[in-house]
């Protein structure tokens, strides 16, 4: 897709959400900000549940350009955008907005995020390799179809209710048979043996201290456990992995990623993603 047209002016730009006051969003687009030298003022928007058109529609007429959409508002925001990009049409949900005067542009950059930071930063190759996804929400439907365009050799979507998984096939089969990808899921019998390349926790489990669902034998001294989920310190699912000598991450590297994906969406400009992640890290290691 085209990077989006720069911008001249001071850009108004916000993170909505709800609960939204921990985001970190706009400290990483101050530095997106100062590092490109772009006009940029971004904010949080507290979201109210049940009048997300009316919250946008004010940020728009007060000169606002564009907005990243957390939860619980990424199907409202797919709901509201005039047009959507592919990505997004096809996870069915809405992480950034777009404001122009051709009306509201819908973009889902959580997957591209997810494949930089692995790619990129962690210096994992996805082609050719062997993936399982943990979950079916959301935040699983938004990486499917990015992770089918890095030519991975299999994916597997493994959710606790069986059927969530198999609408999540269904709905990327067109895509995984033109990838040539095998491509299975369901409950989780669906996992194939072996141990994975890349196994993502795209569950909420860790932010109750659960474990997701899944059998320990996936995982192997060479494989990458990705929580999609992060905090200052590993959360339960990095904690479990490592005690079976895998490779662990959290998401942080894929929130300043999607956050970088959504700066070069507006400002046409693409910034030192790598250098606000690693001070993104020194801050909440403080």
């Amino acid at each position: 897709m085209t990077s989006g047209v720069k911008r001249e002016g001071i850009g108004q730009y916000a993170v909505i959400g709800n609960p939204v006051a921990h985001s970190k969003s706009p400290w990483i687009h101050a530095r997106f900000a100062e590092q490109t030298g772009e006009p940029v003022e971004y904010g949080r928007v507290l979201g109210t549940i049940g009048a997300f058109a009316g919250d946008v529609r004010a940020f728009i007429e007060a000169g606002g350009r564009g907005m990243n959409v957390t939860v619980p508002f990424k199907l409202d925001a797919h709901a509201f955008a005039t047009t959507l990009t592919p990505r997004a049409a096809a996870a069915g949900a809405v992480n950034t907005l777009a404001f122009n005067a051709d009306g509201v542009l819908g973009d889902n950059t959580d997957g591209v995020g997810l494949v930089r930071d692995i790619e990129g930063n962690l210096g994992v190759g996805l082609k050719g390799a062997r993936v399982l996804l943990l979950g079916a929400g959301g935040a699983a439907r938004g990486v499917v179809l990015p992770m089918l365009d890095c030519g991975v050799a299999a994916l597997t979507i493994v959710n606790r209710t069986a059927s969530k998984a198999q609408i999540l096939v269904d709905h990327f089969s067109d895509a995984a048979r033109a990838a040539n990808v095998r491509f299975s899921g369901g409950g989780a019998d669906s996992v194939e043996a072996g141990p994975y390349d890349v196994i993502v926790n795209a569950t909420a489990g860790s932010l109750d201290d659960a474990l997701p669902t899944f059998d320990d034998t996936s995982i192997g001294p060479g494989t990458l456990a990705y929580d999609m989920m992060y905090s200052a310190q590993p959360t339960v699912f990095m904690r479990h992995v490592q005690t079976l000598g895998a490779r662990s991450s959290d998401g942080l590297g894929m929130l300043v990623e999607q956050a970088a994906e959504s700066f070069l969406l507006w400002r046409g400009v693409r910034p030192d993603s790598g250098a606000v992640l690693r001070a993104l890290r020194l801050e909440l290691s403080k």
